[in-house]
């Protein structure tokens, strides 16, 4: 009988970084519901954020049989924005993802900047999800966005679906990343050797988000403690329950109360909650054709004083134009004097 030889142990894998290994789980969470060989597409701008995203991406698709590919959109804010698209590009197709569309559009003045570009993105990524047959398009928003958002909801007093920040799923829009920080994508592109942009509009006061970014949110860490950020994450997840709830009983309280000809019926909105009434007059406004980036929340409690006050044809007027005239009985939402 032979002398057994040495026992050879197999080499241990690598330990995968944890910041790549919680964006992989939540990549995953997020695609749960796709069959294998449906095509994904990432939004990509270069950064840090969309980066690790395609990076946790093409390993969750791999192990998935996903397709998955990258959109690069254009904005041609800045002198440079071909490069910057080119290489984004580039890196995407170094990761593997496939198809990789470079689309530059033209960012109008409707909204403010940051709005505009915004509207413009969704745009073409929709219309490049159309054209390729994806089933979804992941964007790189992260925790720290969602803490931003929030608090500009709340300088903006624009209530509980505004604080509620920006939704995981939002269509054909997913949000994997907005449990992982800002600080942890950098993790994932260090540890994947990926080299990121960095978007100079993100520290430029001239925005709002960037003052949040650089100076506010800091200053909260600094005296409120650490953790800040996560908190308003949290804030955001709550209150998103509290007003998909309220939307959902609003939507009731609409059917019930409309007539389908424009007019609304008085009696029904009285009786009702004040923050079911008022989901209403918003939500009847917009269908009047008032825009909802116009759309206030001091119109809406001019709406809401027209109600109780009944002394003849009185009526306000909305953005759109719209004018919400009184009767005895209804509101009738009009278009109004240009």
């Amino acid at each position: 009988m032979g002398v057994a030889g040495p026992r050879l142990r197999p080499s241990p894998r690598p330990r995968l970084d944890p910041a790549t290994a919680l964006g992989r789980r939540l990549v995953d969470a997020a695609l749960a519901d796709l069959a294998p060989g449906e095509l994904v597409l990432v939004a990509c701008s270069g950064g840090p954020d969309s980066l690790a995203l395609l990076a946790c991406t093409g390993s969750v698709a791999a192990r998935r049989a996903l397709r998955y590919g990258a959109v690069v959109v254009d904005h041609g804010l800045q002198r440079d924005s071909p490069t910057v698209a080119a290489r984004a590009a580039e890196q995407a197709r170094g990761l593997g993802a496939d198809p990789v569309q470079v689309v530059p559009v033209c960012v109008g003045a409707g909204g403010g900047p940051e709005a505009a570009a915004r509207a413009a993105r969704h745009a073409a990524l929709r219309h490049v999800a159309a054209g390729t047959g994806a089933v979804a398009v992941l964007l790189g928003h992260t925790l720290d966005d969602q803490a931003e958002t929030v608090l500009l909801g709340l300088a903006r007093g624009s209530g509980t679906r505004s604080l509620a920040g920006m939704s995981a799923a939002d269509g054909l829009l997913r949000r994997p990343l907005l449990g992982l920080s800002r600080r942890q994508t950098l993790a994932v592109c260090r540890a994947a050797g990926l080299a990121w942009w960095e978007d100079p509009h993100n520290a430029d006061p001239g925005y709002a988000r960037a003052r949040v970014r650089t100076r506010t949110l800091p200053i909260l860490e600094a005296d409120l403690g650490p953790g800040i950020t996560a908190a308003l994450a949290r804030t955001a997840a709550l209150a998103r329950d509290d007003a998909d709830l309220l939307d959902a009983l609003a939507a009731e309280l609409a059917a019930r109360t409309t007539r389908g000809d424009g007019r609304w019926e008085v009696a029904v909105l009285q009786q009702a909650p004040p923050a079911l009434r008022t989901r209403v007059l918003r939500g009847a406004a917009l269908a009047a054709g008032s825009p909802a980036g116009e759309l206030t929340c001091g119109h809406v409690t001019e709406m809401v004083v027209l109600l109780g006050a009944w002394h003849g044809p009185i009526g306000v007027d909305l953005p759109g134009p719209v004018r919400v005239q009184r009767t005895p009985d209804a509101l009738w939402f009009r278009p109004g004097r240009v």
